[in-house]
């Protein structure tokens, strides 16, 4: 089979196009031949080693497609089966992986296999953020950032449908177009407003209970000021770089918040919570409430063109390969 390999880490010229055997499912596992691969920030942190993997290394945590083989053990999948998964080590980015069949779920009819694989990671992260680390309600303020992006346009259409106000920013007049179509109430272009100062505005001075934060560094500090007293920050990922050492007696100056730092493999650990985020994921993508838009598409050889124009910042939505 043909796989996308990285000997050493580095920018996206760093990745290779590889032959490898095809694998045989151990105990436990299923092989999947791949239809669709999803293409996440995740996979940028991997290839430069701010997330460290011992090498050579496969790439990418998600995919689609159809069971082929199952190893000894193996009754939650059967061959032929339609199944997604979000699962680790590194190494959808292939034609087909050997997955532990525990990982994979099944896709619902009118679901396809593009949406399931753009969906899992970024979808269930949005559910591990609206529903288990803060159960949103309705009428709630919420500030998303990166709100144009592969999770934001997904949370933002689920916060619509959980009846929150949603306090979107962005960072062109194009992305907020996309924001205020997803179902954002208020957007604002951080790259020429102040957003805290937005916020407070927005909020009547109150502040946020809580603050989805994917940015980082450059927001991380200006995130904390719009929560309000006893707010929750979820720092989940680092589009603008690593967040400083911080000082946690900030979190008591600025009203006793609290500071989450979450991953979806800890959240999906047991498989009847992997399997309950999976339900209310592909129910809200059935029922209309959420719509995933896969805006790009690459060959697997493409890999690294992928890379340049999720890392450049010139897409919006979700990247699958197509093997």
């Amino acid at each position: 089979m043909k796989a996308i390999r990285f000997h050493q880490t580095g920018g996206p010229e760093v990745l290779r196009l590889e032959e490898l055997p095809l694998p045989e499912p151990g105990p436990g596992q299923a092989r999947v031949r791949h239809t669709a691969i999803g293409v996440n920030f995740i996979d940028t942190y991997h290839r430069t080693g701010l997330y460290k993997l011992p090498l050579p290394s496969g790439l990418g945590v998600e995919a689609a497609g159809v069971v082929e083989a199952v190893g000894q053990g193996v009754t939650l999948v059967a061959t032929g089966d339609r199944v997604a998964y979000v699962a680790r080590p590194p190494g959808a980015y292939a034609e087909a992986a050997a997955v532990p069949a525990d990982r994979l779920v099944h896709i619902p009819e009118g679901v396809s296999d593009e949406v399931a694989a753009a969906a899992m990671l970024k979808g269930m992260t949005a559910w591990m953020l609206l529903r288990r680390i803060h159960a949103v309600r309705p009428g709630e303020n919420v500030l998303f950032h990166a709100a144009a992006g592969g999770v934001g346009l997904i949370a933002v259409q689920w916060l619509r449908a959980l009846s929150a106000r949603t306090i979107a920013t962005v960072g062109s007049d194009e992305k907020a177009r996309l924001a205020l179509a997803a179902g954002a109430s208020d957007v604002i272009v951080y790259t020429r407003e102040d957003f805290v100062k937005r916020v407070r505005e927005l909020t009547k001075g109150e502040g946020v209970p809580v603050v989805y934060d994917s940015v980082g560094r450059s927001t991380f500090e200006g995130s904390l000021d719009c929560l309000s007293p006893l707010g929750l920050m979820v720092s989940y990922g680092n589009a603008s770089g690593q967040v400083p050492p911080f000082d946690l007696s900030q979190l008591a100056a600025k009203g006793s918040l609290f500071l989450t730092r979450p991953t979806l493999f800890s959240y999906t650990a047991r498989r009847e919570d992997l399997e309950e985020g999976a339900r209310e994921l592909f129910g809200v993508i059935r029922s209309g409430q959420v719509r995933i838009e896969v805006k790009h598409r690459w060959p697997l050889a493409g890999a690294a063109d992928a890379h340049r124009a999720l890392e450049g910042r010139h897409t919006t939505g979700s990247i699958v390969l197509v093997p």
